[in-house]
């Protein structure tokens, strides 16, 4: 291999959580208008864990069909992106490179900075395989987005991971350069050590994600970056799908593009697939956006396509990325259709009760059920620690 390869996504995986709440089944019980919902933000389903699923288990369950095909042999770097982190230590994916055996020899970093931590993963993968492109990296973004229970966030909860196989001469897609970047301290949304969920402020969020989008587009234009009339469509960070309707109409006006409703809908309502039914994933959003695109659209041969990565605090970042020639056959969508479909049905009722269960704090033992559907699961807390186990296949 030759340094001057083209970098980018070589494979793409996703995973959900066992259950799903619809939002009708929400809006029966809030009180709400389930058009508040399905038009207002946008969203139609939301994904919930069960006591025995979290950011590793669906992190494992993504890779797992990566490194099935692909081996390990050639990674030599894994990269955990999350802002739901189970441990202020020890990184989440020293947990998915024993469950997967990895061998020894590679280095596990987690990263963290809201939603934005995957795309400042893939953007370190993409340059360490620059520099070694006989190696690949894998990069995972994983969360559980969790609010309290009667609050406005509610409705947008959710949970995924997203695997990706960083390689030269990828099969799905290149990531080009320049990059726009854009960083400003603004209290939008957190999670203090101390809380199980985030602090939102919706009003000041909703205009720190725009400002960051202005701020990225100038910066990515000042670097030389591509007139918006050159780029086939944007995957944008979606902590609700309108929000990518609404970032999409905002960055047309500040370029001075002329567009109708019909002509945004057309260009980002074939990256919401996934999103709308799954909830906010976090920092695996923006790649559940990109996914939905290159599976509902295969004629984007060579097309240079748009990402927008925003979290809160906030740090966002402009890039484009160019799709492989005959990338339809990296695709795994009959597999992320199937893991969407075998979600179980929540009435409210249950999905109250789980959510209020007391979490196991006090470093006893407590071996959890056994009712995740995917490879792997957390099947135990003893002495302040996690037990995972693999789930044996049924035949």
């Amino acid at each position: 291999m030759t340094a001057d390869l083209p970098v980018g996504i070589h494979d793409l995986a996703l995973r959900t959580s066992s259950l799903v709440l619809t939002h009708a089944e929400l809006a029966q019980h809030t009180g709400a208008d389930v058009v508040k919902y399905h038009e207002g933000i946008g969203q139609r389903s939301m994904s919930v864990p069960t006591a025995d699923e979290d950011i590793v288990t669906m992190a494992a369950d993504a890779a797992a069909p990566i490194i099935e095909l692909h081996g390990t042999d050639r990674i030599r770097t894994l990269l955990f992106a999350t802002e739901t982190s189970i441990d202020q230590s020890k990184a989440a994916g020293v947990y998915v490179h024993s469950l997967l055996d990895f061998p020894p020899y590679v280095r596990v970093v987690e990263l963290k900075q809201a939603c934005y931590g995957a795309t400042a993963a893939l953007q370190f993968a993409t340059a360490l395989v620059h520099q070694d492109p006989a190696q690949q990296v894998l990069v995972l973004a994983s969360d559980v987005a969790r609010y309290d229970l009667d609050s406005p966030g509610e409705a947008t909860q959710g949970a995924a991971a997203a695997a990706m196989l960083v390689s030269a001469d990828p099969a799905i897609l290149a990531i080009n350069t320049p990059s726009g970047l854009f960083t400003q301290d603004v209290m939008d949304f957190w999670r203090p050590n101390y809380r199980s969920t985030a602090v939102v402020d919706g009003k000041k969020s909703l205009y720190a994600y725009l400002q960051a989008l202005d701020g990225a587009w100038k910066d990515y234009q000042a670097h030389g970056g591509l007139p918006l009339d050159e780029i086939h469509t944007v995957c944008y960070h979606q902590p609700f799908t309108r929000m990518a309707f609404k970032a999409h109409q905002h960055l047309l006006g500040e370029t001075g593009t002329q567009a109708d409703a019909a002509a945004v809908d057309h260009a980002i309502a074939p990256t919401t697939g996934y999103n709308e039914i799954i909830g906010n994933s976090y920092t695996a959003s923006t790649y559940l956006a990109l996914a939905a695109l290159l599976e509902a659209d295969d004629t984007l041969d060579g097309q240079t396509v748009g990402l927008f990565s925003y979290g809160s605090g906030s740090v966002a970042e402009f890039f484009t990325g160019q799709v492989a020639p005959g990338y339809q056959a990296a695709l795994r969508t009959d597999d992320h259709r199937s893991v969407v479909d075998r979600r179980r049905p929540l009435d409210y009722d249950t999905y109250r009760q789980l959510r209020m269960a007391p979490t196991h704090t006090n470093g006893a033992h407590h071996t959890l059920p056994h009712h995740a559907q995917g490879a792997f699961r957390l099947a135990a807390l003893r002495d302040h620690q996690r037990i995972y186990e693999a789930v044996p296949a049924t035949t």
